[in-house]
């Protein structure tokens, strides 16, 4: 009789086990929203951040983030998973009173930033702030601008930057201009003031992993998000992904003038330049000048003094150079993703584009400040003068449709429906996901 007792008490305690348990997964699963995921609306401030890839380089930076609670390691934990089948390290020892806390760790994870970085040198105040305009009004996860800049502008970024609205969308450093003592005078010159700074971002920046580097003539008409995505496409050997300099090559500069090697059939352009930099920094490169192979650290300056008097387009000859004895480490993304007014100025040359619209445009050679390609100036313009908060269809779209119309005797501007395809898919997505409160 005594055995019947036991078994019944332990059934009877095995089963007050269950429904504590089975209580506390049901409380969660009837939280408002639950099981959806918690996208974030793109026009409101993010609460709480925390900076990827690491500690940035010492700067000027904007805006503090509070630490969030290391309390668990329970990122990859499904809703469903047992607290008895988890490992030992995943919490605490009161798995019911922590079920909550847990579910509610993970609800509220920040998103990864996206690290954004641009060197600023003369006259390009403006022309740099419409292209970070540009990604904030686009993108949807926050940015980690990293901002290089000489002296005279750190200021004026700072009270501009400081004055944007939904500025939980994105924080930013400021930094100083900065080259090695060797031959820190002919870098700074190189090409353009400033433009060789870029070369040196993945030593500067030791703590990032990850980077997008563009040009301040840029200007993104879809989210930041979507080139970010290609550091997921990039193979075990990858570092670093460009668009072609050209994709005609009867018009292509490398191909018919460039005294020095270069990559693929019409060289790269490095305006748009996504990075691995952590893999940057651990590989050897290959190279024409020694037998061994260099860190990035080791071959800048020895290619520089090979040839400097070969090059025309500075560091991005070097980078060409580079990458020609590097092939394989080269991720080589569409034209769309670097739209200059070659794809268009003989002629439409980018079959993407035509297909599905621009995704960055490129206002090389000064073409937002004069009236040689009045397509490019219209967008700029349009962009620069929009007003965050104002309507984006009313203020910004339908305004740049008939600038553009007006462009119609240029080869650009005939396909102008061209340069504002993504950007209509870019606005209606936009106000989708406010529609959804996400």
């Amino acid at each position: 009789m005594r055995g019947y007792v036991r078994v019944a008490l332990l059934c009877l305690g095995c089963g007050l086990c269950s429904l504590l348990y089975g209580s506390s997964q049901l409380a969660l699963e009837q939280e408002p929203g639950w099981g959806k995921p918690q996208a974030r609306d793109p026009a409101a401030p993010v609460r709480r951040q925390r900076a990827g890839g690491g500690r940035a380089a010492a700067g000027s930076a904007g805006r503090g983030e509070p630490e969030l609670p290391d309390r668990c390691k329970n990122l990859s934990i499904s809703y469903w998973n047992s607290y008895w089948m988890l490992p030992s390290d995943v919490c605490g020892m009161n798995c019911f009173w922590e079920a909550a806390f847990r579910y509610d760790f993970m609800k509220t994870q920040p998103a990864e930033k996206m690290h954004l970085a641009v060197v600023a040198c003369g006259e390009r105040l403006e022309e740099t702030v419409t292209m970070l305009k540009s990604a904030i009004i686009f993108s949807i996860q926050p940015l980690q601008f990293h901002i290089f800049a000489e002296g005279q502008l750190h200021n004026s970024f700072k009270g501009i930057l400081n004055g944007l609205p939904y500025q939980g969308k994105f924080n930013y450093t400021v930094y100083p201009i900065t080259f090695p003592t060797e031959c820190a005078a002919e870098w700074k010159k190189l090409f353009k003031p400033c433009a060789s700074q870029r070369l040196f971002l993945p030593l500067i920046l030791k703590d990032v992993d990850s980077l997008l580097y563009v040009d301040t003539d840029i200007l993104f008409l879809r989210p930041v998000d979507d080139i970010w995505s290609f550091l997921k496409k990039f193979n075990s050997t990858q570092i670093a992904a460009m668009a072609p300099e050209h994709e005609e090559p009867r018009i292509g500069w490398y191909n018919r003038f460039a005294r020095h090697p270069y990559y693929g059939i019409t060289g790269i352009n490095s305006g748009v330049m996504l990075m691995n930099m952590t893999r940057i920094r651990r590989k050897y490169f290959k190279n024409d000048m020694t037998t061994a192979r260099l860190q990035w650290g080791e071959i800048l300056m020895p290619l520089l003094k090979k040839y400097k008097l070969n090059i025309t387009w500075g560091d991005q000859d070097l980078l060409n150079i580079m990458f020609f004895h590097n092939p394989e480490s080269l991720f080589v993304f569409p034209c769309q993703w670097n739209y200059r007014p070659d794809h268009c100025i003989y002629g439409s040359n980018c079959k993407e584009a035509e297909e599905k619209g621009i995704f960055i445009l490129h206002g090389n050679r000064g073409v937002y400040h004069d009236d040689k390609q009045p397509t490019f100036r219209a967008i700029y313009e349009a962009i620069k003068e929009y007003s965050f908060g104002d309507d984006l269809v009313n203020f910004l779209l339908q305004p740049l449709e008939l600038e553009l119309q007006k462009t119609m005797h240029t080869y650009c501007g005939r396909i102008y429906k061209v340069f504002i395809k993504q950007l209509t898919k870019s606005i209606r997505d936009i106000y989708d996901r406010r529609s959804k409160g996400s």
